[in-house]
């Protein structure tokens, strides 16, 4: 902390009771706007030297990328955080509608445009089989009603105690929320290609469509009623905008500053202690970083009854990611924003990624093109590209070190055998990020991509809290506590503090 930075957080005129927020992903962020409009006076303390966690944006060479996510679904809980500081989202950031949402491309050749129009979606099932156009709608009506129970009713609930889950089980069990969405979505759909364009979604948010509960079907609701989004300036221009919120608000964010320790005395949260040695008291911590990290890397074990050791290390944890992220001389207007590329197989890869922690010759990935919406984020004349393929989180064994160069050589030929030709002669500048990568730089848990995988035991109350069993004053937010990962699950998270947390009583005159 420079000097000027430590006489504003500790000048006498504020009185405000002092929030940690660790970690600026887009839960932390969203936290923070909550706790300033609260009356606290919040600091963020990142570990690297910009915000947005997931979120981060390199730039290289002339490209702007999106390390992390890139689709913007229920913007609505991004217009509640401008709301809250008397702003307008629609006068900071530029969101424009998907068309289509995805294309997905088989194996075979075949493609599907998923929009969010129901007569074009219809005619593309009748592409593959005619006969699946009635339950299409059918599966619809159940998306729904997931949805209505899933987002609107649990999605912001604090599972607090066993009870809270308790009341619900009578609606969980009524949707068959011990199906998964694979199994939900077969009951509807009959033909094996259409199957994986109505289940892949959960695949964004770290779970297996063939494990996950079917409850996550209520993506395909959100995703028809809301529509799918992507920024203007890329996914970091709304990360930027929410930094500037919190600004107005009088928050500071610290960067360059990682936390080692959360303090406890007499199971109260007292500050943190970041790598350098300095102290810095707080009357309460939301963390933001990866759940599982935080209970096993920053809380000494003698205070943690719940999450201990063991527990963390027996858990369930979601898939790892390898971004490859690419600039091409020369452009792919044929190409959409957002293409997922199916590979031939389907529950075999997946088990072999989830359950038996193997890499195989076949992959399915998914590829954005952000500069076929915005030229900003590319040279005149070029594409920028980030390719993200699911693989094991490190339990796996594999030396992503060895592994990382014949991996992307791997996915270079792939697309240039299927949707971008002489792609090999035509990169220009290039990065890489593998389950390493997320270990060390965004200190996740056995890098996985998405923390705690979502499957119905690993789900509600059986998450870590969002306000934490054993620490007074510790609360959490981001993929790995309730509701999960995916933007709006971790803004949700932060609504669902934001209920538990109180109001500073005349904190301002």
């Amino acid at each position: 902390m420079n000097a000027s930075a430590e006489a504003v957080l500790q000048t006498p005129l504020d009185t405000r009771p002092r929030a940690i927020v660790i970690g600026s992903g887009f839960g932390g962020l969203a936290a923070a706007i909550r706790l300033g409009a609260k009356g606290y006076h919040v600091t963020i303390l990142e570990k690297l030297d910009a915000p947005g966690g997931r979120a981060y944006v390199f730039e290289q060479d002339g490209f702007v990328f999106d390390a992390g996510p890139t689709i913007i679904t229920a913007p609505f809980l991004l217009e509640e955080l401008w709301a809250l500081c008397g702003r307008s989202l629609a006068d900071d950031i530029d969101l424009r509608p998907m068309d289509p949402f995805f294309r997905i491309r088989f194996d075979d050749g075949h493609t599907f445009d998923y929009t969010g129009d129901l007569e074009r979606n219809i005619a593309e099932i009748n592409k593959f089989d005619p006969a699946d156009a009635a339950g299409y709608a059918n599966y619809l009506t159940a998306s729904q009603r997931r949805y209505h129970v899933g987002f609107e009713r649990l999605g912001h609930k604090s599972f607090a105690s066993l009870f809270d889950l308790i009341r619900f089980l009578p609606a969980l069990i009524a949707l068959r929320s011990d199906r998964s969405v694979y199994d939900l979505v077969s009951r509807y759909i009959k033909d094996p290609q259409l199957r994986m364009v109505m289940s892949f979604h959960p695949l964004l948010i770290g779970g297996n469509p063939f494990s996950v509960t079917s409850v996550y079907t209520l993506i395909s609701h959100l995703e028809q009623r809301w529509g799918v989004y992507s920024a203007m300036g890329g996914t970091g221009s709304v990360v930027r905008g929410l930094v500037d919120l919190i600004k107005t608000q009088g928050g500071a964010l610290r960067l360059n500053a990682e936390v080692s320790k959360i303090n406890v005395e007499g199971g109260k949260v007292r500050g943190v202690t970041l790598q350098n040695g300095h102290y810095i008291q707080a009357d309460l911590v939301v963390s933001n970083a990866d759940a599982a990290w935080t209970y096993r890397h920053l809380i000494d074990p003698k205070h943690r009854k719940r999450w201990t050791d063991r527990k963390l290390e027996k858990a369930h944890y979601s898939n790892g990611l390898f971004s490859w992220y690419f600039g091409t001389q020369g452009q792919y207007p044929d190409v959409p924003h957002h293409s997922v590329l199916m590979g031939p197989r389907y529950k075999g890869l997946l088990t072999d990624i989830f359950r038996n922690k193997c890499m195989t010759d076949d992959f399915s990935l998914y590829l954005h093109r952000p500069s076929a919406t915005d030229p900003s984020v590319a040279p005149p004349g070029c594409d920028a590209f980030y390719a993200l393929v699911p693989v094991p989180h490190l339990d796996g064994g594999q030396d992503w070190h060895t592994l990382t160069d014949t991996f992307q050589a791997a996915i270079c030929r792939r697309l240039e055998d299927t949707v971008l030709p002489g792609l090999s002669e035509r990169i220009i500048t290039s990065r890489t990020l593998s389950p390493l990568d997320f270990e060390s730089r965004l200190l996740a848990f056995k890098g996985a991509g998405f923390s705690f995988e979502p499957r119905i035991s690993q789900s509600a109350w059986f998450r870590p809290h969002n306000r934490s069993e054993d620490i007074e004053g510790l609360y959490l937010v981001g993929a790995g506590t309730h509701p999960g990962a995916g933007i709006p699950g971790v803004l949700s998270s932060a609504k669902v503090i934001d209920q538990l947390i109180p109001e500073v009583q005349h904190a301002r005159r």
